[in-house]
């Protein structure tokens, strides 16, 4: 899974393994490694049991 960075400046891609998930109250996100932008994301769990981020569209970033 890619995620994309919302910042219309940034737009860098992250690798799931790349980025740190977590959620500072405003539900799950993570932070850019490169320019620090909010970018958030939903949790699912796979028919096998693991757990997968998607990344929400048309969420703002803030």
């Amino acid at each position: 899974m890619t995620f994309t960075c919302r910042n219309q400046s940034c737009q860098a891609q992250w690798e799931q393994a790349d980025v740190i998930i977590k959620n500072e109250g405003q539900g799950l996100l993570f932070r850019c490694p490169m320019c620090g932008a909010r970018n958030y994301v939903e949790r699912f769990e796979a028919d096998d049991g693991t757990v997968v981020y998607e990344q929400i569209e048309g969420r703002p970033m803030t």
